[in-house]
């Protein structure tokens, strides 16, 4: 090898790269404004990994149990979230929205646990823990959750492959269309008569074609493993990821309406992707969090997605009951598609290297 071919080019990328100011930039930025980020919303008292519901949320219920509530409360990691009833107790128990339920009253408390949940053998001894220096026989009354329960697996499928949706949907065309422009490949199409419009609208329906082969094709070779349980009919499922996948990969094409460096498109796209990730319960429920970061997280499409999807699998819903996830997952399609038809350029972008 000789040494000053290599050193030219080594110095010549790293000049091209300095002189890129934006995608420069942005790799400084980036880090800084995730870690600072997952440290407002997952640090301090906001983190919390074992949720233990509880009811009836009266003032005489909660004295009777006082000291009881007081040691769960003052355990590190845990969140008690109050419930109305026994029944919606059980629904985010069985939904793995909670670890465990358990009804505030005099001894022996009764609670329920999920023996499918990660959480729920833990949130169990946290339980027991808080009675030291009681008899715990005859202090608490274990009881079994009646009806099907959502296995973790089955619960995490549906976020997973929404996941895997808009990761494919954002980068798929959001990092290709940049790459095209920077090739120069789309100056060449603004001699035909082909609009902003359908050549976006050809790239999101040919992503989301690409998209439902393989999310089927996933959804085939781990359900031969799993044999996942879906409650409600498949077509529903399918149009939920369906008009999910139109959003994510509209949202890609706004991302890269205007774009010609592909490192600023990185930046821009792992900052939308990876918040979204974890905001939108792909990995676990934002039950008992804050209200803000529960509301932060509606502005997202993935969030719409799972919850519709989800709510197909496990509660049996039909196209009425998911109607308003999918209104809004295809206003957002609307929306960006026509943001990015309207900020399309065939050949220059706003932000320039």
């Amino acid at each position: 090898m000789h040494f000053k071919r290599f050193w030219a080019i080594f110095t010549a990328r790293n000049k091209e790269f300095i002189r890129d100011r934006s995608g420069f930039g942005w790799n400084l930025l980036f880090p800084f404004m995730i870690i600072v980020g997952i440290g407002l919303i997952f640090s301090g008292k906001t983190l919390v990994q074992y949720k233990i519901g509880v009811f009836p949320a009266s003032p005489s219920a909660a004295s009777a149990t006082g000291s009881l509530a007081k040691n769960l409360s003052r355990k590190p990691y845990v969140r008690l979230i109050e419930v109305d009833s026994l029944e919606t107790g059980l629904q985010k128990l069985k939904r793995h929205r909670i670890d465990l339920l358990l009804r505030l009253g005099k001894p022996p408390y009764p609670y329920w646990v999920s023996e499918d949940s990660p959480n729920g053998y833990v949130a169990e001894q946290i339980l027991r823990s808080a009675l030291s220096g009681q008899t715990v026989s005859g202090k608490v009354d274990r009881r079994k959750i009646q009806g099907l329960t959502m296995r973790y697996i089955d619960w995490l499928l549906s976020g997973v492959l929404a996941m895997n949706m808009m990761f494919s949907a954002l980068w798929g065309v959001g990092y290709v269309v940049v790459r095209y422009r920077k090739l120069g490949a789309l100056k060449r199409l603004m001699t035909t008569p082909l609009s902003a419009f359908e050549y976006l609208s050809a790239q999101m329906v040919s992503r989301v074609s690409v998209l439902a082969f393989s999310t089927v094709i996933v959804w085939i070779g781990c359900d031969l493993i799993f044999d996942f349980h879906v409650v409600g009919h498949y077509l529903d499922l399918a149009l939920a990821f369906f008009t999910g996948g139109l959003s994510l990969t509209a949202l890609g094409l706004l991302l890269a309406s205007r774009g010609t460096s592909e490192e600023l498109t990185t930046g821009i796209l792992n900052f939308i992707s990876w918040p979204m990730m974890f905001l939108s319960e792909v990995w676990f429920s934002l039950e008992g969090a804050p209200g803000w970061i529960q509301s932060l997280a509606k502005i997202f499409p993935l969030t719409h997605m799972i919850k519709a999807a989800r709510a197909v699998m496990q509660d049996g819903a039909g196209i009425r009951d998911i109607m308003p996830e999918l209104a809004i997952l295809s206003a957002f399609s609307l929306i960006f598609l026509s943001l990015a038809a309207a900020l399309f350029s065939w050949n220059k972008s706003v932000v320039s290297g």
